[in-house]
């Protein structure tokens, strides 16, 4: 009876543990991947309609040109993969902006590119940092900051888009966005946009070393996406489709000799997988990794009024 009662207390405790083990995994999780965190409601960005309207506007299935904004896509192979490019050119920087997903600031908040792109009557689009992912990393969209928390380790090069169409990279654990937010709006030309992925793709007109930024510099190939500036006012953006039988994807440092054959002064890599789209007026114009279906992201980059 006694060897019973032990052999029941023994098991009885074994799984009790189970449970509690198996309870705080999922809260783990959901907390890592589902529950919605640090949530704030956005201003809808303007959709300037009278602009837009009384522009002179030239539309082709590839192209879209109008006094303010010029984009023009075409497809290359390379590295045995489909490649996207996207030339634009806009005269002012308010045409380049971003957009959170259902309009709100927050973790494990998402929508479709095309979705955002539609809603916004967007020219141009393409998927953004996935900021939501985590609860670190600087944000600043629309001269907006909603995040100064440098991320702990690893890569954190920080893209920096300013007022007058020019774009620089900051270092996270180097530097304090207010300060940088600061000195920026001192200097008359202020922070519009900051982003939080990388690896840094070119910088100075050279393709530089991300080996200390990402342990897959020359080894793992995926989806990608990039984008690059030119000159100020004048950028180009890539998308990379992947893990197909038809297209292998890219390394980062393949991506960063690609930016820097398109002339780019300067290109950082964005987040890249599942998460790689472009989209031309709303419509998805390359092969999403997730079996063809565009996969919902936190925020996006766009040109349009």
């Amino acid at each position: 009876m006694k060897l019973k009662n032990i052999f029941k207390r023994k098991y009885s405790f074994a799984i009790f543990y189970t449970i509690l083990l198996a309870i705080f995994s999922t809260f783990v999780m959901l907390d890592a991947l589902v529950l919605k965190k640090n949530v704030q409601s956005v201003n809808p960005n303007s959709f300037f309609q009278d602009e837009y309207e009384s522009a002179t506007k030239t539309i082709t299935d590839n192209s879209y040109k109008d006094e303010n904004i010029s984009v023009s896509i075409s497809e290359e192979r390379a590295y045995d993969s489909d490649i996207h490019i996207a030339d634009i050119k806009i005269s002012n920087s308010k045409y380049l902006k971003t957009a959170f997903a259902t309009d709100t600031f927050g973790m494990h908040i998402v929508e479709e590119p095309s979705k955002i792109s539609k809603r916004y009557k967007a020219i141009f689009t393409i998927n953004g940092d996935y900021y939501g992912f985590r609860d670190y990393g600087f944000v600043i969209r629309n001269k907006v900051m909603y995040r100064d928390v440098a991320r702990p380790s690893g890569k954190d090069s920080c893209l920096l888009f300013f007022e007058d169409g020019s774009m620089d990279i900051i270092y996270e654990r180097q530097s304090n966005l207010k300060n940088e937010v600061e000195k920026a709006n001192k200097n008359g030309n202020p922070i519009i946009h900051a982003f939080s992925f990388g690896p840094t793709l070119v910088y100075n007109g050279k393709k530089i070393s991300t080996s200390a930024d990402a342990e897959d510099t020359d080894i793992v190939v995926n989806p990608r996406t990039a984008i690059g500036m030119v000159e100020p006012l004048h950028y180009i953006a890539v998308c990379v489709d992947g893990r197909t039988p038809s297209s292998r994807g890219v390394t980062v440092n393949e991506l960063a000799e690609y930016m820097l054959n398109k002339n780019c002064n300067l290109a950082y890599n964005l987040d890249g997988g599942g998460s790689s789209t472009m989209c031309f007026n709303s419509k998805v114009i390359n092969s999403p990794s997730d079996t063809g279906i565009e996969r919902a992201v936190s925020d996006v980059v766009y040109f349009g009024y």
